[in-house]
């Protein structure tokens, strides 16, 4: 596989690529993992085995997303793409067409971490 193998001279590439590079191999083969686990149980016509494939495949989408989010802490390109299109509703090419145009998404109200309609307390003032 062309991934598996620095494309550059080792001396060239810092100790920061050269981790990027393990992680982003490993994600691949995690992901390699998730495909072939679900295309088993898909095929598997033993209901315990079959069981026991897809939790193989749970593990491996949980080893995925934890190389994703090492990813993502570590490299910025990464975590301003992830905030752009993850966990957004609406079309993701509308999303792209609003990030492009340097607006927010169709749903980037919740971006933040928050579900975008403010605060629920009402002021104990409003409330008397």
């Amino acid at each position: 596989m062309s991934s598996e193998a620095l494309h550059e001279a080792p001396d060239l590439l810092s100790e920061v690529t050269k981790n990027l590079h393990r992680a982003v191999v490993s994600l691949i083969e995690e992901l390699e993992a998730v495909d072939w686990y679900t295309q088993r149980a898909e095929a598997c016509s033993d209901a315990e085995l079959k069981a026991v494939l897809i939790h193989h495949r749970n593990e491996e989408i949980e080893h995925a997303m934890m190389n994703l989010e090492w990813i993502r802490r570590h490299e910025s390109a990464f975590d301003e793409r992830m905030r752009t299109y993850l966990f957004q509703g609406g079309e993701i090419l509308q999303i792209e067409a609003a990030a492009e145009k340097g607006g927010p998404g169709p749903a980037a109200a919740g971006s933040d971490g928050t579900l975008g309609v403010g605060s629920l307390r009402v002021a104990s003032s409003e409330s008397a």
